[in-house]
């Protein structure tokens, strides 16, 4: 299941309102090429990842990845994002990054949820 929202991206080059689908069925988090370079220059991967698409027996290699921030009702947050050629969306947050920051999508009401406690940075002393 998906919904699509507006997101603020913010990286090393500036920031952008890019409408974001949130979708439980891809694995990664991925933002169309032309906007990953306004927002942070794209970082080559040494190794390219493979990836399987929804159609049937059909792959992409990805070479690019940035890591921005981007805030969802003023909650910052991060991840890393592939560079995806002739990407659909502008940008799609898979579901590592909604398991990462424990993002609940509400199809009902068509939110997200984020409890803002654990998007708060925070640093701790291991003993």
């Amino acid at each position: 299941m998906v919904l699509k929202l507006p997101g603020r991206f913010e990286g090393t080059k500036g920031e952008k309102v890019i409408y974001t689908l949130f979708d439980s069925g891809a694995t990664f988090s991925c933002i169309y090429p032309d906007f990953a370079e306004e927002i942070a220059e794209p970082q080559k991967m040494l190794t390219p990842l493979e990836v399987a698409t929804a159609s049937q027996k059909t792959y992409l290699k990805i070479n690019e990845r940035i890591t921005p921030d981007f805030y969802i009702d003023d909650i910052r947050m991060s991840d890393e994002f592939i560079v995806v050629p002739n990407l659909s969306e502008d940008a799609i947050i898979g579901v590592t990054t909604l398991q990462k920051w424990r993002i609940k999508l509400d199809f009902e009401h068509d939110k997200v949820i984020i409890n803002p406690k654990i998007a708060k940075a925070m640093l701790k002393q291991l003993k």
